[in-house]
């Protein structure tokens, strides 16, 4: 076993010791007993792919919302093809044979003939029901617009003006249903120069002020670990179908919602924006430092890392007392925080050389309940055999149809003491063509038609 992985068992297992010696309780007050899904009976039409409109779909359907995820009928979601990795898949039975009665009856997938279940799929695509149907085929279109009838929501990420062109614009859909709420999620919004532009998280966060404020100083601009423009896109969206469905409420009307990775971006550099707004201040990469308190960062130590944020100067006190120095907090140099930002590389140098003397699990210990916030730089592991992840019950195990027994993250608000039902597994592909076909009317004999021309 290697140095490192060594440590980080190390670190895993004092963050384990840390928790409190108490058992957590699962209980809670009587009178709590959750939430019923609040959008329980709305029926959501999920036209999106890859990250942002997924997410949004998948948190209105914690909601209670159904959600039918119209996907192509052979390729489907892009993601269904971004492995690996991919979860390990339990053998499925063939396609049924022909009826015995000789009576046509609808083909069934032959599961065992897709390709595996991407994890990255899997992520975002909880509570829902996939249909594959077509919709550059003028049968795929009108089931299509028959489903729209009878949405409160669609939720879109093409180019705009994509949708036009098939006869699913905003407009086209108004005329269908005038109650429709309509999200339509773009790189760059309806409007504007770049508004025909293709947008992906990586560009946006490189062209919306994201990339250059990530990384260390000295380096070059960095991407963030995970597609956070596309999340907090799919916030942005999922709370703004919250405020148009109320706002349906009020006036009868449909809403038509503009939602842009690249607003959402610009509207999330929050204080560094106002710093250039208000002051003139262009922002820098800054690692994991603060530019405006000290310490508040990474610091190496004997075999990893700890996150130190002493915000304020009573935090710092404690600190610096428990790091063997404090007089640190009474000098000149750094007794206040304005002090501590001008000297920040004296300071900094001075932490580094006390903090690397013991190792993090070590420094762990010495630093639980000093007052200030402080954590390890956990892996993956580490994040999820936490003791506080465990007790909040981050992860809920499911059961897929392709791949048995799998581990999704749970929806992370808690309502009255429970948190919302996972009540589907994410879909395999056109799992639910058939089921949803026939829910809406259609005959086996209509259904079959649709297969031989392709739009399903």
């Amino acid at each position: 076993m290697s140095t490192r992985r060594r440590a980080a068992t190390r670190l895993h297992q004092v963050t384990r010791q840390l928790a409190p010696a108490r058992t957590f309780s699962t209980s809670r007050p009587a009178a709590l007993s959750g939430m019923p899904p609040p959008l329980a009976g709305l029926r959501v039409l999920d036209l999106t792919r890859v990250l942002a409109g997924p997410y949004a779909t998948m948190l209105l359907s914690d909601l209670g919302a159904e959600v039918l995820k119209v996907e192509h009928p052979t390729r489907g979601d892009d993601t269904r093809a971004w492995n690996p990795p991919s979860a390990p898949l339990i053998e499925t039975p063939p396609s049924p044979p022909p009826s015995p009665s000789g009576k046509p009856v609808p083909r069934e997938s032959d599961w065992n003939s897709l390709p595996p279940e991407s994890t990255y799929f899997l992520s975002v695509n909880r509570n829902k029901r996939s249909i594959g149907i077509n919709l550059k085929s003028p049968e795929g279109l009108k089931i299509v617009q028959g489903l729209i009838k009878k949405a409160d929501v669609l939720v879109e990420n093409y180019v705009p003006g994509k949708l036009n062109e098939l006869g699913l614009g905003w407009d086209d859909c108004k005329a269908l249903n005038d109650k429709l709420i309509y999200a339509s999620i773009t790189g760059y919004g309806q409007t504007g120069p770049s508004a025909k532009n293709p947008g992906y998280d990586v560009n946006i966060e490189a062209e919306a002020g994201l990339m250059h404020i990530t990384g260390e100083p000295t380096g070059p601009p960095v991407k963030v670990g995970v597609a956070i423009t596309d999340l907090t896109t799919g916030l942005y969206v999922h709370g703004a179908v919250m405020a148009a469905l109320l706002s349906r409420q009020q006036t009868g009307q449909g809403v038509w919602i503009d939602c842009s990775l690249f607003e959402s971006q610009v509207a999330s550099l929050a204080n560094l924006a106002s710093n250039y707004l208000i002051a003139g201040q262009e922002a820098t990469r800054q690692g994991t430092s603060h530019p405006s308190i000290v310490p508040y960062q990474n610091f190496p130590t004997a075999d990893g890392w700890i996150m130190i944020g002493a915000g304020n100067d009573g935090q710092f006190k404690k600190f610096s007392a428990l790091l063997g120095h404090p007089e640190w907090s009474t000098s000149d140099l750094y007794s206040s925080n304005l002090a501590r930002v001008a000297n920040r590389e004296s300071l900094v140098a001075a932490i580094i050389a006390e903090l690397s003397k013991h190792t993090t699990a070590e420094w762990l210990v010495k630093l639980k309940g000093g007052g200030f916030p402080h954590a390890p730089v956990n892996d993956l592991k580490g994040t999820f055999e936490h003791p506080q992840a465990v007790a909040r019950k981050v992860t809920e195990e499911v059961v897929h149809p392709r791949a048995g027994k799998i581990k999704l993250l749970s929806p992370a608000v808690t309502y009255n003491g429970e948190k919302m039902k996972i009540t589907r597994p994410p879909p395999v592909l056109g799992q639910h063509t058939l089921e949803v076909l026939r829910e809406e009317g259609y005959t086996d004999e209509a259904i079959i038609a649709f297969q031989d021309c392709g739009a399903i």
